[in-house]
Parts: C-alpha cells; structure tokens; sequence
C-alpha cells in the first residue's frame, strides 16, 4: 500500500538531493528516517571509541549493581 505525501519545492529538492543511484524517494526516506542495522553501524567508531563505550558500559552496569545491591540490603532491613 502507498501514500501520498506533500512536499514543498524545497523540501523535495533537498530529499531528491539525497537519492543515490536509481533509489526510490520511498528507499531514501526510509534510510534518511529508518532504523539502521547493526550490519550498517559496523566500523563506525575507531578501535579506541569502542574501548572506551565499552569500558563506559561496563563502569555503569557495575555501579548500577551496586546501586541495586544497596536497595536490596535496605529492604531486608526493614
């Protein structure tokens, strides 16, 4: 099923600046506003950018164990 959308001549002009190839409008929208894969965001950080959201993940998840740990220690108490 389609739909018919409006563009002003602007709007169509910068979406069809956009187009790669023999693309649809439909195919450019939806990689201009669709979800990438995980596939597409492969390579996207250096080796260094990936250690350190890495490391960032790992730091928050351990103080978020702690953080439950501590709730948990204070309902047994009450």
């Amino acid at each position: 099923m389609s739909k018919s959308i409006r563009l002003s001549e602007e709007a169509y002009n910068r979406l069809a600046a956009h187009k790669e190839g023999d693309e649809t409008f439909s195919e450019v929208v939806l990689r201009l506003a669709g979800e990438r894969s995980l596939v597409e965001l492969a390579g996207i950080l250096s080796d260094e950018q990936a250690d350190a959201l890495e490391d960032a993940i790992e730091e928050r998840r351990s103080r978020r164990h702690e953080d439950l740990e501590e709730i948990t220690e204070e309902l047994q108490e009450v």
